[in-house]
């Protein structure tokens, strides 16, 4: 079916296209052309259903977060599932990396969500997810403490392109989430 006459996946398209090239741009280089181009779709498509680029990016933000509820699902169930739940974070986190360019996409998010604040509950939806699932294995406060750890470390193997250290992640999540006491 062509987007003419499916409307609703065009824009799908087109919001899918501009989240792959978040991952590879940024927020700040996305463009429509380029999206456009991206999704196979005329340029004046683009404009015709996001009528400003922060519409464009805003909606594939929006996609972005609304998968990231998907990884959380799937990590509240292997925790549920898991004997060691600092090891199975840690595997958890540094599996989460091997997909970078959603990894890319999600920080975007945290950095357009600090100088946009109605984007502040799209990057809010990710942390505030993991700090209840954990919540289930720890108190509030380590709970917190560990998606604090969590975002940190994602942020520095981002920017140090090097995989984490499962091992040592397990470590420091298991002193976080187990506090001697």
């Amino acid at each position: 079916m062509s987007g003419r006459r499916d409307p609703e996946g065009r824009r799908r398209s087109i919001v899918d296209a501009a989240c792959r090239l978040i991952a590879e741009v940024g927020v700040g280089g996305l463009t429509h052309r380029l999206v456009a181009a991206r999704a196979g779709v005329p340029l004046g498509a683009t404009t015709y259903y996001f009528k400003t680029l922060d519409d464009l990016g805003e909606a594939a933000l929006e996609y972005a977060a609304q998968a990231s509820v998907e990884s959380l699902d799937a990590w509240a169930q292997a925790l549920r599932a898991s004997t060691d739940v600092p090891k199975t974070l840690a595997v958890l986190t540094v599996d989460y990396l091997a997909d970078r360019p959603r990894a890319l996409v999600e920080t975007e998010l945290y950095l357009a969500a600090a100088h946009r604040p109605e984007l502040r509950p799209l990057a809010h939806i990710w942390f505030d997810g993991l700090v209840e699932i954990l919540g289930v294995h720890a108190t509030p406060e380590a709970a917190r403490a560990a998606t604090i750890f969590i975002d940190g470390a994602l942020l520095y193997a981002l920017t140090h392109d090097q995989p984490l250290d499962a091992v040592a992640l397990a470590t420091s999540l298991d002193a976080l989430l187990n506090p001697p006491g």
